[in-house]
């Protein structure tokens, strides 16, 4: 296969040809949309850092949920920021909470839409934490206790999916042994399998008001340095009951991506995180990039990296990106 003989081009030629024979494919069936809820009635607040992005009540979340789902997006995952915050966040786990709430309102909408639900506790505690501190270090088995009460609390409320985010040991048997416990075996466990201690949070931790009070997460949370840890961890968490394992972020941890694709035959989810959405917007603002490109290209990186499904602010632009590519 040398030149003259082949010529790579010839397959280039036109938009046709290049679709014939594209490798990786982008579709809306790949998204996850994340919304923000919050208490109230009426309540859609722009989020500075990440323009087109709010903090929405339950009335205005079930709203951009069934927008998502006229558009084809297949599933939107939820984040709580309670009325109320305490040293457990015990808000997490009540049946009157927010999240609790939102799920309802949005099955009965959309009763065909995927509901996965964040099931952390830095949204919920008053120190900004992902558990119980003792002593001001994490207590992993006292959180995971906390844990379990929260993810059958969104089951009992009609959650297709948890997803256990806080990259506590043993938090992904602990979510399947208490819903399976509460004849919620149905429902199925979404993994922050790989959740690196990254600078690309900070947009989210002003949307959702879980900034640590003191210390960092870098003791749980895991170091940006290692790609065989992911791996290692994300065999655990299929072993204890995952259904879907997730890195997070995505778009500095492509390698991690492939990495965790190539050793864990389970669905790969990418989480393309509120920095790296910032980042977009702020250049596409001020002229410097193409965005309908950038986002599309973006997008396709991570599906090309192994990954099946992407968790993306973006989703419903990118639908509609995809949608006028059909025409």
């Amino acid at each position: 296969m040398n030149y003259p003989d082949y010529r790579p081009r010839r397959m280039r030629r036109t938009e046709a040809l290049r679709r014939l024979v594209r490798e990786t494919r982008l579709s809306v069936d790949d998204f996850v949309y994340p919304l923000f809820c919050v208490p109230g009635s009426g309540v859609d607040k722009p989020i500075g850092s990440m323009p087109g992005q709010s903090n929405l009540s339950v009335d205005k979340a079930t709203e951009a949920a069934a927008r998502a789902h006229d558009l084809g997006i297949p599933a939107v995952l939820l984040f709580g920021i309670p009325e109320h915050k305490d040293a457990v966040g015990s808000e997490a786990w009540k049946d009157s909470g927010v999240v609790q709430k939102a799920i309802r309102s949005i099955k009965k909408q959309c009763p065909e839409l995927i509901v996965m639900v964040d099931a952390c506790f830095c949204e919920y505690t008053d120190h900004g934490h992902c558990g119980v501190l003792r002593d001001g270090e994490l207590d992993n088995d006292a959180s995971l206790e906390n844990l379990a009460r929260a993810v059958v609390s969104y089951a009992r409320c009609g959650a297709d999916v948890v997803a256990p985010s806080g990259m506590l040991d043993g938090f992904v048997g602990a979510c399947r042994e208490s819903l399976d416990e509460e004849h919620f075996d149905q429902v199925a466990i979404m993994a922050y399998s790989a959740k690196y201690a990254s600078g690309y949070y900070g947009p989210f931790r002003e949307a959702v008001d879980s900034a640590p009070q003191h210390g960092d997460r870098r003791g749980y949370q895991m170091d940006p340095a290692n790609v065989a840890e992911a791996v290692r961890e994300a065999s655990m968490d299929v072993a204890e009951g995952a259904d879907i394992v997730m890195v997070k972020p995505a778009l500095a941890y492509l390698d991690v991506i492939r990495a965790v694709s190539d050793e864990i035959n389970m669905p790969i989810a990418a989480y393309n995180v509120s920095g790296e959405y910032a980042m977009i917007e702020a250049a596409a603002a001020n002229g410097w990039i193409d965005k309908e490109r950038i986002v599309l290209e973006t997008l396709l990186s991570m599906r090309r990296a192994g990954s099946d499904i992407i968790i993306t602010y973006h989703a419903p632009y990118a639908a509609k990106l995809l949608q006028q590519q059909r025409r």
